[in-house]
């Protein structure tokens, strides 16, 4: 692979976004939160609504059923592979985050950074490996402009 072709993987276009919300099915949501007035929480609520499989990631509420499926601690504990990985997590844990993405023994498609969260460095990695990424952008906004309610 050649030095710019890891950057396509770098998704912030209308077209791109919206291929990633059609293509796909199941989510894993890193940082999954069980306030009701969290990002966290009614953004994959709204997502979960709308037919996509939640897969909540969360030490604290592992074990815990959210948004239909029992939350686990960690990535690796995820029970099925992905579509998206979506991350609600503070910028500088994001490199430690594309580390334990890239030693899963499956790839997602997508790595979804939530909005307000960048991090050039995670998200090149994550871009030479292969997988889109989207950063600063939230799902559910996204999904409603792209998608209405479909």
């Amino acid at each position: 692979m050649n030095m710019a072709d890891w950057r396509g993987n770098l998704i912030d276009d209308d077209a791109g976004l919206a291929r990633i919300l059609r293509e796909a099915r199941t989510i894993a949501v890193l940082g999954a939160k069980r306030g009701p007035d969290e990002p966290s929480y009614y953004v994959p609520e709204y997502l979960h609504a709308r037919g996509y499989r939640i897969l909540p990631v969360n030490p604290k509420v592992a074990g815990q059923p959210l948004h239909g499926a029992a939350a686990v601690a960690r990535l690796a504990e995820l029970s099925e592979p992905v579509d998206v990985i979506e991350i609600f997590r503070r910028p500088e844990y994001l490199p430690g985050h594309a580390d334990e993405i890239l030693a899963l023994p499956w790839r997602p498609k997508v790595v979804w950074f939530q909005l307000g969260i960048r991090n050039a460095a995670a998200a090149e990695t994550l871009a030479r490996a292969g997988i889109r990424v989207v950063q600063d952008r939230c799902m559910m906004p996204e999904h409603r402009r792209l998608l209405g309610t479909a």
